[in-house]
């Protein structure tokens, strides 16, 4: 039987993030919330797509067109986010030997460029998917480029005193050796993460660089998120003043260190500290794994590998129209 995909009806996306619960691959932001979040913030049409075989749902993949100058671009995530990856997602692909997912991912990849390439017509296509959708074969035959970009990811089950001794030295000793009197962590709510965000955008200011998440984005995302997903951890020093924080995102078996960790001015190790109790925190739910979110960039790598981290991939599948690609290489040519 063939799989067939169509743009999520009304009563599919009331069902949206059951499908999000059955999809190993899908994160947070695949959520219902999430989706609907990252469209209004981009003034972008969302076309949450359904892949179907006979009436069974079998994945998704939430689609963003935008419209930028001549041109028809179709994302996913968009840009200007804070969201790295987002993508497609098998549903129940656990379920399945690894011929038949691999038949399967294949007719799902290649049915959904079809709608896209029919309904929407783009001149240039970017999906960034999860590291745990790792066969991105179908979009290289369908002539998509397929780069690898990294992130971290440490493995919460060990116990918490292995986790510890996993820790760089530096790591290990600043947890063990901070006075607990001297700090206090909590999770805070809406104000504290505002709060977060505002430090994180004056950190980019101060180095000339442009950041997007706003105090809209910030309080859509705390307040319609499921409860308990959104958590706002926040560091005090011993005159109770917020030394810094990290808004931290929980979802299925995974916490992403999403946005924070400034450097102030504290005489605390502030990020050490923080970083150790969100993996504690999370672990003492039964979480698996600590996203850190990003190892693409060589200055902030030093500190997250930190934290006994394993280097984990996810894709960009990139392709270009004809007139969009003839633009870029009269562009390269030009500026040579």
């Amino acid at each position: 039987m063939s799989i067939t995909v169509r743009r999520a009806s009304d009563e599919e996306f009331e069902e949206w993030n059951s499908y999000v619960k059955r999809a190993e691959a899908a994160g947070p932001f695949h959520q219902r919330e999430g989706i609907e979040l990252l469209a209004d913030h981009t003034d972008t049409t969302l076309h949450p797509l359904v892949a179907a075989k006979g009436q069974q749902a079998i994945g998704i993949l939430p689609v963003f067109e935008q419209e930028k100058g001549p041109f028809t671009m179709v994302v996913s995530p968009p840009t200007h986010t804070e969201v790295y990856y987002l993508g497609a997602a098998l549903l129940d692909a656990h379920q399945l030997k690894q011929r038949k997912e691999e038949r399967r991912n294949r007719r799902f990849a290649y049915a959904c460029h079809e709608w896209i390439e029919e309904n929407l017509d783009p001149d240039l296509t970017h999906i960034r998917t999860v590291d745990r959708y790792q066969d991105l074969r179908p979009y290289k035959e369908k002539g998509y480029a397929v780069e690898p970009y990294y992130t971290y990811v440490t493995d919460l089950t060990p116990s918490e005193d292995d986790l510890l001794m996993a820790l760089s030295s530096d790591a290990r000793s600043n947890v063990r050796n901070t006075d607990d009197d001297a700090y206090e962590i909590e999770v805070g709510g809406l104000t504290e993460a505002k709060e977060i965000i505002e430090r994180v955008r004056e950190r980019h200011d101060d180095q000339g660089m442009n950041y997007f998440i706003d105090d809209e984005y910030i309080t859509r995302l705390h307040t319609t998120f499921p409860d308990g997903q959104v958590k706002p951890y926040t560091c005090w020093n011993a005159d109770g003043e917020m030394a810094g924080g990290i808004v931290a995102i929980e979802h299925k078996d995974t916490v992403y260190r999403w946005q924070g960790g400034t450097k102030g001015d504290a005489e605390i190790p502030v990020n050490d500290l923080l970083d150790w109790h969100v993996m504690t925190d999370a672990k003492s739910r039964g979480v698996e794994r600590y996203d850190l979110v990003g190892a693409n960039q060589r200055r902030i790598c030093r500190y997250k590998s930190k934290f006994a981290p394993d280097l984990a991939t996810y894709h960009g599948a990139l392709k270009r129209s004809r007139r969009a690609g003839a633009v870029n290489a009269a562009r390269s040519l030009l500026s040579r």
